[in-house]
């Protein structure tokens, strides 16, 4: 594939997956935000196996989901940078498919409960949180995102390289 084709492919990927990430996120809102909250968005994590524009896909996505979904800039800053560091970290890891969303769950346990405290005041116990957190995308990004990683590889011919023609 000629490198400008790639360009816009990977561009193309990475607006699709960042718009779905924030529609997802704003449709269940009521369950994508607070100390105990399981973002369904949160499920694309997986894609980092599959394309590296998931990279900015993700991390452009959660940056407009938590401004629009009313997100505070602590928030939007410091979430933000847990699901850039889950997705370059599941990026690294993609020669293991199962290994692909621990990092952002890893990231957003650390990173999120810290937020919740001194940006909204949360009172829990930072462990507890750190807990709720890590329930919430184990969900997420193990039971949905695998759910969503089974399918693509089922129909991976549909979605996968071509050979360009031209």
């Amino acid at each position: 594939m000629k490198s400008r084709n790639r360009s816009v492919l990977m561009l193309a990927q990475g607006a699709a997956i960042a718009a779905l990430y924030v529609v997802l996120t704003l449709i269940f809102a009521p369950i994508s935000f607070g100390e105990m909250q399981v973002r369904i968005s949160e499920a694309l994590t997986i894609l980092p196996l599959f394309t590296p524009a998931a990279i900015p896909g993700l991390f452009v996505g959660c940056i407009l989901g938590n401004l629009l979904g009313g997100a505070i800039p602590l928030d939007i800053g410091f979430g933000s940078l847990a699901t850039l560091i889950g997705a370059v970290g599941g990026y690294l890891l993609r020669k293991n498919r199962w290994l692909v969303p621990l990092p952002t769950v890893l990231a957003n346990a650390l990173i999120v409960p810290y937020v919740l405290r001194y940006g909204y005041g949360v009172a829990l116990p930072i462990p507890l949180m750190m807990g709720y957190v890590a329930a919430g995308e184990i969900i997420s990004c193990y039971g949905l995102g695998e759910l969503l990683c089974s399918v693509l590889l089922r129909h991976r011919h549909i979605f996968g390289p071509r050979e360009n023609k031209e």
